[in-house]
């Protein structure tokens, strides 16, 4: 990828940089190398400051000392899809229950790239998962017990027509940009050995491989032809979460999973060729409970990723997804360094509260957890999108359909209409507002960890535009100094103590 340029003066006067700050206040002077000064946006975990705008920071000449963060522009890692969060079905049925002004106003300040924070990605259920407002759970594709359906007669997406659908349409049309990604927590109950959405496993029969395939092809053009197309696709949510409890799962092992990606990447290719395939989708490592419950005649050590890019599955797959539930981030780093030709997606972490937790200490645990493992571990591992959980939940955290009943959302709907932002608004915020689709992760210094030090740890990116935005998380309870330099030219700031900031510059 050739090297981003700065615009000419005539171009640079007449235009805006990210969120509508004038080009001359970001720093672009004919005649003078390198940024004049850097906007500043920050989050605090006492709420003090929610992406509060702060005043601008000027760049100097001055050699700085200390702590000081390097951003390296001509240094280019992963080209980022955006960041964003999943309208569940829980999620659609709060914001529709919203009078239609507060609903408007809700998704504004979600996918509005300048009035909100321009959620740029989201990862939906195909058919029901855990936060399901239904009474039951359900498919595309159910048939009464003991019944089959190979053509796929029954198929419908009336149940998403009624309040997802026309959320994800808008969503659409205020970015654009939006990014969609689709994950099953289930095959229909017919294909499945139990009759059962919740557990088992797909029947090992090719009609079964073949069958489940073409409806996930169904799905993908029944979605286009209502205004929604599909990006990405993974064949199994979780496929190593033998026992869930309670909604819909599917253990699904490797040889199942390379099987159905066998069968659907032709048709996927022949029926919507802009919707790729993502292996895997679940955790950094196998969790505790997944190897606890493996059936005796498999190893619990499979390295599930892995053996599917080492199989002949690969050649349909465009890279694989991960989960936040075990492990950490550098099993991301691994695989891209083992499979540089495949892309790393990030693409579920929800945050959670325990039975007695204060609201105060929820919003502060989360959002520095989320900003030094999710905002910026991930992207630091390369990651091409931070995707969370619900984008919204009722105060109690549902409604849902067993599963999580600790669970937050982006946003927190109350029964009377009051709208209220929860710390992951902000951690994916401070990415989605500022880094657009397209951006690239560029090289910078970073003292931090995701096994907390109490450092400072950041993450930048250069947008398709020639701005740059720089996330700095400060790990420590305590303010921390550090400075920023970019080439010769560099600034010194103060973050609070747990804060999470973005700066962006020309």
């Amino acid at each position: 990828m050739s090297a981003f340029r700065l615009a000419v003066v005539a171009s640079a006067v007449a235009a805006t940089s990210l969120l509508g700050v004038p080009a001359a206040q970001a720093g672009i002077e004919h005649g003078r190398p390198g940024p004049r000064e850097a906007q500043v946006w920050v989050t605090t975990p006492d709420r003090a400051e929610l992406m509060h705008h702060r005043a601008p920071v000027a760049f100097t000449d001055a050699t700085p000392d200390g702590v000081t963060l390097d951003v390296d522009p001509g240094t280019r890692m992963q080209r980022m899809d955006g960041f964003g969060a999943s309208i569940t079905d829980s999620s659609a049925a709060v914001l529709t229950g919203l009078p239609p002004a507060r609903r408007e106003a809700a998704l504004r300040r979600l996918f509005d790239p300048r009035e909100g924070i321009g959620v740029s990605f989201l990862r939906q259920p195909v058919g029901s998962s855990d936060f399901t407002a239904a009474a039951e759970h359900w498919t595309y594709d159910d048939v009464p017990a003991g019944e089959t359906d190979f053509g796929l007669r029954h198929f419908s997406i009336a149940h998403d027509e009624r309040q997802v659908l026309p959320l994800l349409r808008r969503a659409r049309a205020l970015n654009p940009h939006l990014t969609v990604m689709a994950t099953p927590w289930s095959p229909p109950a017919w294909m499945k050995t139990t009759g059962s959405l919740v557990g088992g496993r797909l029947k090992d029969d090719p009609r079964y491989y073949r069958a489940y395939a073409a409806y996930l092809v169904r799905f993908v053009r029944a979605y286009a032809a209502a205004g929604v197309p599909i990006d990405y696709l993974t064949v199994q949510n979780e496929p190593q979460n033998r026992t869930p409890s309670g909604y819909p799962g599917t253990d699904m092992a490797v040889h199942q999973e390379v099987k159905v990606i066998e069968a659907l990447g032709p048709m996927l290719r022949r029926a919507s060729p802009r919707t790729k395939i993502l292996a895997y989708d679940h955790n950094w490592a196998t969790h505790p409970d997944d190897i606890a419950h493996t059936p005796p005649d498999e190893s619990p050590e499979t390295d599930y990723p892995y053996e599917v890019l080492a199989s002949p599955a690969a050649r349909w797959v465009a890279g694989t997804a991960y989960h936040c539930y075990a492990g950490d981030p550098s099993a991301m780093t691994a695989m891209h360094e083992a499979h540089p030709d495949m892309g790393v997606w990030f693409t579920e972490c929800s945050g959670s509260h325990g039975p007695s937790d204060p609201p105060a200490q929820v919003f502060r645990d989360t959002l520095t957890w989320h900003a030094r493992t999710i905002t910026i571990g991930t992207t630091r591992n390369w990651a091409k999108s931070v995707v969370t959980w619900n984008i919204a939940l009722d105060p109690s955290g549902g409604p849902h359909l067993a599963g999580c009943g600790t669970c937050t959302g982006l946003l927190t709907v109350a029964p009377d209409g009051t709208v209220t932002t929860n710390a992951e608004y902000y951690t994916i915020g401070h990415l989605s507002r500022f880094v657009r689709p397209g951006a690239v992760r560029v090289e910078s210094t970073s003292y931090g960890s995701t096994d907390w030090n109490g450092q400072v740890m950041d993450v930048a990116f250069r947008n398709p535009d020639g701005s740059t935005a720089l996330v700095v998380h400060n790990e420590n309870d305590d303010p921390r100094t550090f400075a920023v330099r970019v080439g010769g030219r560099s600034f010194s700031y103060t973050l609070p103590g747990g804060a999470l900031a973005t700066f962006t510059w020309r």
